[in-house]
């Protein structure tokens, strides 16, 4: 990551591009790579994010490729692991079966299960599944709405958590719906072409 910094910089330099304008988003495909992805994911203010690449790392490792993926589950786990404590995004690896809709949706929400943010792609199909899976539904906007709101209440009243249905409100959930409410802000914005 920072022999390719170092030319990046270079390259803007004598291009006349801002410094820090060009982002990197490292792979994260070899048995190597995936014991150092929190060493790559922070190696420079440039990374922005980390890919998962389970074709490449499965050649590796030796790694049997099988259809529910078990296999993937503890590197897909130690690539989101590494990019949330580096502060950068996670992207999952491509559904390489492009014809296969269903196949690709269970894995997308397999991933953002996970703590994906997102997913690559390989085909122009995949795109609007992929988007609905990543995307927050409305019945989940409005439910972090709800959640937000309860503990701001709770909050004002001097209490560190509420209930919500039944279900107890405090802190990691009202982090996690507010985290909701600006990815689908930011969504929205974009959509409107206000990225940005």
């Amino acid at each position: 990551v920072r022999q390719v910094e170092a030319i990046i910089e270079r390259l803007e330099m004598e291009r006349g591009i801002k410094q820090g304008h060009i982002k990197l988003i490292p792979w994260i495909e070899t048995a190597k790579g995936l014991l150092n992805a929190f060493d790559i994911a922070s190696a420079s203010p440039r990374v922005v994010g980390v890919a998962f690449g389970a074709e490449d790392l499965t050649l590796d490792t030796g790694m049997e490729r099988t259809e529910e993926g078990s296999e993937l589950l503890i590197p897909r786990t130690m690539v989101v692991i590494a990019a949330k404590a580096a502060d950068v995004i996670a992207i999952d690896t491509a559904y390489n079966n492009f014809r296969d809709e269903e196949g690709l949706i269970k894995e997308a929400r397999l991933a953002r299960s996970l703590g994906f943010e997102g997913k690559f792609l390989i085909h122009p199909s995949q795109i609007d599944p992929v988007n609905q899976v990543f995307c927050p539904t409305p019945e989940e906007i409005t439910q972090a709405r709800r959640i937000v709101e309860a503990f701001a209440t709770a909050e004002a009243q001097g209490f560190a958590s509420t209930s919500l249905e039944g279900k107890m409100i405090d802190i990691p959930q009202a982090r996690r719906a507010q985290k909701l409410l600006a990815m689908a802000e930011s969504i929205a914005q974009r959509e409107k072409g206000n990225s940005p």
